[in-house]
């Protein structure tokens, strides 16, 4: 069975949206989640005006400002800020990053060669089981997430937009 709005992608960006969206509809708490490549381009998202692949469940609220494309650019700009102070630190490589505020949580994880998953968390989530989860979806994507599979995913994007 192909999701709504996969027609056409290959198997792996297939397996990768379902992915997304098992971990979207799996997680309590999420808000938004998006993967976002290291030149900081959103490649895969749960909002479902950006990505008709990866419904949020009925009742979830949105992520920030309501778009993927804001989840994406904190992401990248967590990610990118993170890097440098591991790299002043000599901290080595960023594994995962969590911001706790008042009304929610970001975490952002790596995925591979610079590319990030991110995630928009209620502020009651329970951490360890978002963490968990973000890991189990880095560990499975990470080996696919090729330079070609990346750039069928810019284009699947830059073509629902």
């Amino acid at each position: 069975m192909t999701a709504t709005g996969t027609f056409g992608l290959s198997r792996e960006a297939r397996n990768l949206h379902w992915l997304l969206g098992n971990l979207v509809e799996e997680v309590p708490g999420l808000r938004s989640v998006a993967v976002v490549s290291s030149d900081g381009l959103l490649l895969l998202s749960s909002d479902p005006a950006v990505q008709a692949a990866a419904t949020p469940a009925k009742g979830r609220s949105r992520g920030p400002r309501g778009s993927s494309a804001d989840l994406a650019t904190i992401v990248s700009g967590i990610g990118s800020l993170t890097i440098g102070a591991a790299r002043l630190m000599d901290g080595g490589g960023v594994k995962q990053t969590m911001v706790a505020m008042e009304e929610g949580s970001v975490f952002v994880m790596s995925i591979s060669d610079g590319s990030l998953l991110g995630v928009h968390a209620e502020p009651d989530c329970d951490m360890s089981v978002v963490a968990y989860h973000m890991a189990l979806f880095v560990g499975r994507a990470g080996h696919v997430l090729t330079p070609e599979l990346r750039s069928e995913l810019r284009k699947s994007l830059e073509s629902t937009q």
